[in-house]
């Protein structure tokens, strides 16, 4: 039997390939389905339409059933499927066995007759992009193909997908039948996406929906990288709406055959991915393809330099739901009285302060979870006597979590501290909302008996509280490093469902209890810092304004804090190894880890210097409730990042940490001196309050996060299983599942395809993606809220107000952050951070920002701690500051006024 070099070899010498006919070029005439596949098929209509499909040619069903033969193959199969042999066994068989001469000619010589170019081989099978019954995903394609040899092993890929655990569970126990395989030359996209003939959620008549990243479109499908939106009119292809996005990152051929990610040009991070006249040119050719067909279509396209491609088109075959101009929504997750509905304060400012921005499908359900579970026991241990109903606690707006604040301040007015609601009610509201005739819908707590007994609760729960505050966070430190380290030593991998099911348990609990424990803390530095505002503006006049940001408390031993320290040791002891700097400074980021353990001087700086350093802090990431996101020990890629930055700029320890300690008190200390004795040491006694609380709420904090990594290991284990049991396309699509459903297939009982539906999972990522391109929805408001309704900054403004959360006043060059670890080596010592929100794991790159503005925030915020902590001046809350500012602007921020003025374009 000839290999397939032999048959490279020969090619050229054969006039014509001995089995051409089952090879068919994409051309004029139609291709039946059962010969060509769903996609060839419609990629052969779409050609024959004239419209601009990139040239290919199709291996049909034919040629895989010659190959089937020719090797044999087709009877082993079918007694591989006789005796139950899983799809991997199958797929094994075919990719290690060699294509015959013949049939391996066949394919290179329309290889050549395409032009040699770089390919991309799709996957076509018969019940793919049929009008009824999408396979899309379902079976493989090999993109970037370069080479002969390269190019059979894909087709072999392809072929083999036919038994992919994906395909598998699609066709739900029906034959595998045949497949073909489309062989494409590659666009190299400068700029792809996806075009939806109708509103696939929204529903809006007459609009186009266009999404566009940079670079390929799987980096799109893979939610990996930003898109911009724009909605046009399809009678008048006029822009009606339009979202463009900072993108950082783009998917694109890295090395000849290898598609990966790589950063975007600075320039086009903030412009837009198409002009005018392509979105014009883009909507056009959408219009030909539906009239063509006669039904909405989903359709895939690609530009290079200038030129449009259209990559496939299915038909959309459900239908979106109606919506009606100006229609609200509320957050209530139950039904709810007009009066209830329309007169609620609901916020998300500091909640929790890790329900941050737009959360998927996951990080929804997990954050339903909490509500149902942890949340009431959380406000039990406030010293609230009487909890409500759960329901009401919290509510979800377009992808958000907001809390329902006039329903909680209803509640804590149990508490003496809160029993006038103003207390608690003005520490979530933003200017967003107007007040002036709010009148909180569930009234006041009932009074009488009740509020003695709620008082009486109150005062005993406080005063144990206060008694045994130090101990209980010294149990959870313990407790958290037990249960780190016990996780550490556990492969999950090797785990019965029944005993993830109890892991899952185990790690529930404890997610529980570090909540409730948690929230004592949090609360109370939330109260002596509004008890010490009140009194420094009561107390000091004028002199007090802003005082509370001013005055030295010495929070240098926040944990959170403490990392940015702790990182600098580690950059000081990967300097004095030169091989360990030397791969830090020279692996790709998602290396680095892997080369230093394979390194006898980098293993032992892991060792001693990592692990360490990943007990201590590994389990922060970003926005921590998100399941979905990997913390610093699951991706240290943004620590190799900042340890790069640390060591290249030469930092000493003080000039991280110096900055807190070095602050002069100033004029913020002679204003308590001239206050009497009685009144200065109350204020005292109030900050020390307040600096305990917010350390001891530091402390804790960390078990809280640590549970929750805790349980996103094994919702990441149960994905991986579903990935090999083909319910899944990848484990991007774990973002897609419920909680719940996570939970009912551990307790056992249904198999992982009754339980996981794939019609849910795609609606899901359809509302997840609809939700995503929305303008942000408010930071707080009253009643309901239209979701669709379009947000833009005023044109051609250089101010933004906001909070001023850190004071002092500062002039120098912004830099947009869309993705800490991909941009965390862009940073340079001195410039303005500006980004949407922050959280804890930003704290390294506060220690050498020169300033922080966020579109998002608050007061009490942690990027607003530790920005004070740093003497960083900090503006939240602007709204727009990242739509405003460019990369490169000259900025001033003013801690102090709360406002942020471009200074030179």
């Amino acid at each position: 039997m000839e290999t397939p070099t032999d048959s490279v070899t020969a090619t050229a010498a054969l006039p014509k390939a001995p089995h051409a006919d089952l090879v068919i070029a994409l051309g004029p005439e139609p291709l039946a389905v059962e010969t060509a596949g769903g996609k060839a098929a419609r990629l052969g209509e779409m050609t024959a339409a004239g419209l601009p499909v990139p040239p290919a040619f199709c291996l049909s069903t034919g040629l895989f059933d010659l190959f089937l033969r020719e090797t044999g193959l087709a009877a082993e199969i079918r007694a591989a499927e006789a005796r139950g042999a899983a799809g991997a066994a199958i797929r094994e068989l075919i990719v290690s066995r060699e294509i015959p001469g013949p049939i391996a000619r066949t394919v290179l010589a329309a290889y050549a007759d395409l032009g040699r170019p770089r390919v991309a081989v799709r996957s076509s099978a018969c019940r793919e992009d049929s009008a009824d019954q999408s396979f899309a995903g379902q079976h493989d394609t090999v993109l970037d193909v370069s080479g002969e040899a390269a190019l059979l092993d894909a087709v072999r890929t392809c072929w083999a997908s036919l038994w992919s655990d994906r395909a598998a569970a699609y066709r739900d126990g029906g034959t595998a039948g045949s497949i073909a395989v489309v062989v494409q030359e590659m666009v190299h996209a400068d700029v792809s996406g996806v075009l939806f003939t109708v509103d696939p959620v929204g529903g809006r008549p007459n609009r186009l929906v266009v999404e566009a990243c940079c670079g390929l479109g799987e980096g799109l499908v893979s939610g990996r990288v930003s898109s911009d939106f724009f909605a046009v009119d399809d009678r008048t292809l006029e822009v009606v709406e339009e979202r463009v996005r900072y993108k950082v990152t783009k998917c694109a051929s890295v090395t000849p055959g290898t598609i990966g990610m790589t950063k975007v040009d600075a320039a086009d991070r903030s412009a837009p991915c198409l002009t005018r006249d392509q979105l014009t040119a883009l909507a056009r050719l959408a219009l030909d393809v539906r009239a063509h067909y006669g039904t909405e279509q989903d359709i895939e396209w690609a530009m290079r330099e200038g030129t449009l491609y259209l990559l496939q088109t299915r038909p959309i075959t459900t239908r979106p739901r109606e919506h009606t101009a100006g229609e609200k929504h509320s957050p209530y997750v139950a039904p709810q009285s007009e009066a209830v509905r329309e007169g609620t304060l609901w916020s998300r400012m500091d909640i929790g302060e890790i329900f941050v921005g737009l959360m998927s499908p996951l990080g929804l359900s997990f954050a339903r979870y909490y509500q149902q579970h942890v949340h009431r026991d959380c406000a039990a241990a406030l010293g609230v006597r009487d909890t409500g109903d759960v329901d009401l606690h919290m509510g979800y707006l377009q992808g958000h979590v907001y809390l329902n604040i006039s329903y909680t301040a209803h509640l804590l007015g149990q508490c003496l501290p809160t029993r006038d609601q103003r207390h608690f009610t003005s520490r979530f509201v933003s200017e967003e909302a107007d007040l002036s005739t709010y009148d909180n819908p569930f009234g006041t707590f009932p009074g009488g008996i009740e509020d003695l007994l709620s008082t009486l609760h109150w005062v005993r729960f406080t005063g144990t509280e206060m008694l045994t505050m130090k101990h209980r966070a010294e149990e959870m430190v313990a407790t958290r490093l037990y249960e780190f380290d016990r996780a550490r030593r556990l492969d999950l991998t090797r785990m019965s469902r029944r005993e993830l099911h109890a892991e899952l348990g185990r790690y529930l609990d404890f997610f529980h209890d570090a909540h409730v424990g948690y929230m004592p803390y949090y609360i109370n530095a939330f109260g002596f810092y509004g008890v010490l505002t009140e009194l420094c503006g009561k107390w000091l006049g004028d002199a007090g304004d802003n005082l509370q940001n001013r005055l030295k408390t010495d929070m240098s031993s926040l944990r959170t804090v403490a990392s940015a320290q702790d990182i600098w040791k580690i950059a000081q002891a990967a300097k004095a190894r030169p091989g360990v700097m030397a791969i830090i400074d020279g692996a790709p980021l998602e290396q680095i880890a892997r080369r230093l353990r394979e390194d006898d001087e980098g293993r032992a700086f892991w060792d001693t210097e990592m692990e360490p350093f990943m007990r201590a802090n590994g389990t922060r990431g970003r926005q921590e409730m998100e399941l979905t996101h990997p913390r610093w020990i699951d991706d240290p890629s943004y620590i190799f990042q900042m340890i790069r930055r640390y060591a290249a700029d030469g930092f000493s320890v003080d000039d991280i940490m110096g900055r807190s300690r070095a602050r002069a008190e100033g004029d913020a200390r002679a204003a308590l001196e001239k206050l009497p004795l009685p009144r200065r040491r109350t204020l005292e006694t109030v900050i020390g309050l307040y600096t305990l609380c917010s350390e001891l709420r530091e402390t804790t904090r960390m078990s809280m996060i640590t549970s929750i990594w805790l349980v996103r290991n094994v919702v990441y284990e149960v994905g991986r299983r579903l990935v090999a049991e083909g319910v899944l396309h990848s484990t991007d699509e774990v973002a897609h599942l419920d909680f719940e459903d996570v939970r009912a297939y551990l307790a056992g009982g249904r198999g992982a395809r009754e339980v996981f539906s794939r019609a849910k999972l795609d609606e899901r990522r359809r509302v997840h993606d609809y939700h995503n391109r929305l303008p942000e929805p408010p930071l707080t408001f009253v009643g309901e809220h239209d979701p669709t309704r379009s947000v833009r900054p005023a044109a051609g403004g250089t101010r933004l107000e906001g909070l001023g959360s850190s004071p002092g006043r500062i002039v120098g060059r912004a830099r947009i952050v869309e993705d800490l670890v991909w941009q965390a080596d862009e940073f340079q010592p001195g410039e303005i951070l500006v980004t949407r929100y922050t959280d804890a794991s930003w704290t390294p790159l506060f220690a050498i920002a020169g300033g922080v503005v966020t579109d998002i925030g608050s007061m009490l915020s942690h990027s607003s701690i530790v920005s004070r902590e740093f003497n960083v001046p900090s503006v939240v809350n602007t709204k727009y500051a990242t739509q405003r500012i460019n990369t490169g602007d000259l900025v001033t921020v003013d801690g102090d006024t709360g406002v942020v003025e471009v200074v030179e374009g």
